[in-house]
């Protein structure tokens, strides 16, 4: 998939910021999760997740 996106012109960093938003991200992740954290932790645990992935996309953008 990411290779496909990278062909179609996607910059690879958001290529990459995708594809560990998809394994991050994840519904079946946050039902396991919400079975043993609070929702408060669940919460933020998501909001550090998606700020280091835009971040770490963002980067390697600039990088490449």
């Amino acid at each position: 998939i990411m290779g496909e996106l990278v062909a179609k012109g996607v910059p690879i960093g958001t290529a990459i910021a995708f594809m560990m938003a998809t394994v991050g991200l994840s519904l079946p992740e946050a039902l396991i999760l919400k079975k043993v954290m609070s929702m408060k932790l669940l919460i933020s645990y998501f909001s550090v997740v998606t700020i280091g992935i835009i971040l770490i996309g963002w980067m390697i953008n600039l990088v490449f």
